[in-house]
């Protein structure tokens, strides 16, 4: 199937599925529209062995969540002041060089998967399908492993907090 008839099979399904999530009409084609556009950019990672329209959806998704952060974050100059505490977690933990440094030397302990799941997703800035390609898993348990190895890291941090 050449990607013009995927483009006409499920653009309307695409496009209702961000307009679900966006109460925008603009939005939601822009989105459409630049999930087609990744999708064509990345149609030799698709193999065929899942259904085109659910790879198209989590392409939709990823976009739309990743359009609305950068709409959140850019509202006002940034994010309002208990938000952004609360956004920072992690991220401002591994800008301070001891607290890096603790959760380097805990990451270099971590078992894997979750070691390389994290490490590919925050430091090989790699999406959850990628992720979920090299290791022969889905997109799913990708962002399933990294949640874990991220909860292992805050709770360690936790514990540690203090040292």
């Amino acid at each position: 199937m050449d990607f013009e008839t995927v483009y006409q099979l499920y653009f309307r399904d695409v496009y209702a599925f961000i307009r679900s999530l966006s109460a925008r009409e603009d939005v939601a084609e822009e989105i459409t529209q630049e999930t087609f556009f990744k999708a064509l950019k990345n149609i030799d990672r698709f193999d065929g062995t899942k259904d085109i329209r659910a790879w198209l959806f989590t392409i939709a998704r990823n976009t739309f969540y990743s359009w609305h952060r950068r709409l959140k974050f850019q509202a006002d100059g940034g994010m309002d002041e208990n938000q952004a505490a609360k956004e920072q977690g992690l991220a401002q933990r591994m800008a301070d060089r001891e607290s890096a440094m603790r959760i380097h030397h805990f990451l270099h302990k971590m078992k894997e998967p979750y070691k390389e799941v994290f490490s590919l997703r925050v430091f090989g800035e790699l999406s959850f399908e990628q992720i979920g390609q090299i290791f022969g898993k889905s997109a799913g348990w990708a962002r399933v492993v990294y949640y874990r190895a991220k909860g292992q890291i805050i709770d360690y941090m936790e514990v540690n907090k203090n040292e």
